[in-house]
């Protein structure tokens, strides 16, 4: 019966794996970013995020206590303590007091350190340090270690980049700076986008085709290629160093397609519902605020998604607009840039900065979803 239908089974088939293909693509590095931001920096180094809820084996560096912990114990001087934090479960399974040997000993060995010193370590990480002679210096000697952890997950990171960190660390300013440039720069080109998609569609005026072909033209024009102009542009009129500047760049640059896409959803509007209330009397005002605009609702729900993620995630159009050299307006994807750039390999970080970044165009991606199909269907069939 399915294929009377003309529902082929093998088609059916084909069609949900690649569904099925297509969200794990999506889906798997969202969630291993979003395990990544609780991990430490050693767990990213030596392990997948696959792994996080398994014991694995690292190569970690660590340090005995300073020479002012050591006590005297007859003609020996001793210092003894533990090389891990304390609670935790890592055992050590070898260990070395040089980097290219660092398996030279096992758990319960001892090994003499250059200035005559002997260490022994056990498997809990539990130390005994001893000299003939007071030890001197400012640091305890180095232990390299191999060791399986178990699994561990931190909110530090968070804290970290939210609350406690610096100037470079701190994403919260970045974060609201961010919210600043998207919210307006979402919602102007929406609303002028939406008055020039009911003229274009249901007014009649002369040039109305040629204005309609310059507006699909502007669809393919490189943003790049206007930058520099349009930067010239907003300092001659004073305001190319702010939050204004930004959001007309924004504005700019986005509306041939909401013009583009809402007048094709509006023109599959009936035209008899349009005849209608003219006939009762409204005015094209009316007819836009008070039909139109519930109507095509599933177009500017759909825009406004693809805008607000344009929007967030830009970094081109915010270093260009944007020039500010305390980072009183520095937005989150140029926070992230300085943290990979000064931070180096510490990537607990950059995950946990990252997933701070799509939290919330993903919250507004989910809650506006249904809409994105509609409003892109629009049009495209009468």
């Amino acid at each position: 019966m399915n294929a009377i239908a003309g529902q082929k089974p093998s088609l059916i088939w084909a069609l949900r794996i690649s569904v099925i293909v297509l969200v794990g693509l999506w889906l798997f590095p969202t969630l291993g970013l979003l395990v990544s931001s609780f991990r430490t920096g050693d767990q990213i180094a030596t392990s997948g995020w696959w792994k996080a809820l398994f014991p694995t084996e690292q190569n970690l560096t660590l340090r005995t206590a300073e020479p002012d912990a050591q006590v005297q114990e007859g003609d020996l001087w001793v210092i003894e303590g533990n090389l891990f934090e304390e609670g935790s479960k890592a055992k050590i399974s070898a260990w070395g007091t040089n980097a290219r040997e660092i398996d030279a000993n096992g758990p319960g060995d001892t090994a003499e350190l250059r200035d005559g010193s002997v260490l022994t370590v056990e498997e809990d990480g539990a130390y005994r340090l001893q000299s003939a002679e007071e030890m001197s210096g400012r640091r305890g000697p180095r232990v390299f270690a191999t060791a399986v952890v178990p699994p561990e997950f931190t909110v530090e990171n968070y804290e970290t980049i939210l609350i406690s960190g610096g100037s470079t660390d701190n994403l919260a300013r970045a974060f609201f700076n961010t919210l600043t440039v998207t919210i307006p720069a979402t919602i102007i080109p929406i609303l002028i986008a939406a008055f020039a998609a009911y003229a274009l569609a249901w007014m009649e005026f002369p040039g109305r085709a040629l204005l309609i072909a310059t507006i699909v033209g502007l669809l393919v024009v490189p943003l790049q290629l206007a930058l520099i102009p349009l930067l010239k542009f907003h300092n001659e009129i004073g305001i190319g160093k702010g939050y204004l500047g930004v959001w007309m760049a924004h504005t700019g640059f986005g509306l041939p397609l909401a013009i583009y896409l809402l007048r094709n959803y509006m023109i599959g509007i009936p035209r008899d519902i349009i005849e209608n209330a003219r006939v009762d009397g409204a005015t094209d005002f009316q007819i836009f605020v008070r039909i139109i605009l519930p109507l095509s609702f599933p177009a500017l729900a759909s825009f406004a998604i693809f805008q607000f993620l344009w929007t967030w995630n830009d970094l081109l159009v915010a270093m260009v607009f944007l020039i500010d050299a305390t980072g009183e307006t520095t937005v989150m994807t140029k926070q992230i840039v300085e943290l990979l750039g000064t931070r180096g390999g510490n990537w607990e970080i950059l995950a946990t900065s990252a997933f701070v970044s799509i939290a919330v165009p993903l919250g507004v991606f989910f809650a506006m979803q249904k809409y994105l199909v509609r409003g892109l269907l629009a049009g495209s069939v009468k």
